[in-house]
């Protein structure tokens, strides 16, 4: 009998494999359409998130409160339209501070004079104090010796809403891929339907590529809602490529489902895979820069912190986004999403358990 060459070979197990990737991709997107928590948490719950983020935070800043103890002290502070200034008595002016309801409290000063009260560790409370004492000072009659001037801009690019978009894009890539992954993987487990799969016609291959294919078409969606209703409702700047904006979320999806399939590995319950996700993701919220600069924390977490996923992923899309990068510019991003992308595929298909 005569033997197939190798390359036939390999083009008909391809194709034998084929009809089941696709059935299995389609089986994914079917569970996703089935389950409307799944379509809230995908495409409402970002926009709903960028939506109180924008308007919490415009790009001009408020009025910032402050409690004067007498209507004289109230006065002077009123020459400042940048403090939002109420006559309040003290005890009422207290609570206040301790209620974040006010930034600072100004009451006469034993011996004359005025008091400030603030928390030195808010940064409105730092501001309010330096405004505060200024209009007082003038209110007395102080001038400067160089006259100044202020012009406020709020331009696309320095906002709040610019600077937390990638992050939520980053956010909502890295925590649907993990979680709709690993979640599906371990449940599939659980159901004894992985045993019956692995027990069909189907190459053990494409069970694994259909979460591969699935997280990639759902990225347009997951990071397109966003972005979408970032650049229509707030003007969020899109000044560097398509392609390099394309490709690192690309990258992040494959890091990010590769870390899904590895954390699912071995898990066989619904409770051991939420534990082990949230272990891994939460660190991830808190530490990436989603919300708040990643620079905030301690010089020697700097290296660590940089190399996590989605710290890669938020600072490659603000580069490009805000600063206009292309490819070339974020490659280090890229490169760090690629690495976890491997480590974490081959630890996933080392460690995989099919029954």
């Amino acid at each position: 009998m005569s033997r197939l060459p190798v390359g036939r070979c390999a083009m008909a197990n391809l194709r034998e494999g084929l009809a089941p990737l696709v059935q299995l991709t389609l089986t994914r997107f079917r569970e996703f359409y089935r389950e409307p928590e799944s379509i809230f948490w995908v495409v409402v719950f970002p926009i709903i998130l960028a939506a109180g983020l924008g308007l919490a935070f415009p790009g001009a800043q408020p009025p910032l409160r402050v409690s004067a103890t007498q209507p004289a002290i109230a006065s002077a502070l009123s020459g400042d339209r940048r403090l939002e200034v109420r006559t309040t008595p003290v005890a009422q002016a207290e609570a206040a501070l301790k209620a974040g309801k006010t930034v600072l409290i100004a009451q006469p000063r034993p011996g004359g004079g005025v008091l400030f009260r603030y928390d030195a560790a808010n940064a409105d409370g730092r501001t309010a104090r330096l405004l505060a004492d200024r209009a007082l000072q003038r209110a007395a009659g102080q001038t400067d010796p160089v006259p100044t001037s202020d012009r406020a801009i709020a331009e696309p690019g320095g906002r709040y809403i610019d600077f937390v978009t990638p992050g939520l894009m980053g956010l909502t890539l890295i925590t649907s891929a993990v979680w709709g992954v690993g979640y599906t993987i371990v449940d599939i487990r659980r159901r004894h339907l992985l045993k019956q799969l692995v027990g069909s016609p189907m190459p053990r291959w494409a069970f694994l590529a259909s979460f591969v294919i699935y997280r990639l078409t759902m990225m347009f969606l997951e990071a397109g809602t966003v972005l979408v209703f970032g650049v229509a409702a707030f003007g969020v700047p899109l000044r560097g490529s398509f392609l390099a904006l394309g490709l690192c979320c690309v990258m992040t999806t494959l890091a990010c489902t590769a870390l899904g399939l590895l954390i699912a590995s071995r898990v066989r319950t619904n409770e051991a895979v939420t534990g082990l996700t949230n272990l891994v993701v939460m660190p991830m919220w808190i530490v990436s820069g989603v919300f708040f600069s990643a620079q905030r924390f301690p010089e020697w977490a700097q290296p660590a912190i940089r190399y996590l996923p989605l710290t890669a992923a938020i600072d490659g899309l603000r580069a490009n986004m805000l600063d206009g990068a292309g490819v070339a510019a974020i490659l280090p991003q890229l490169g760090v999403l690629a690495a976890w992308a491997a480590i974490c595929f081959a630890g996933a298909l080392a460690l995989f358990r099919w029954r």
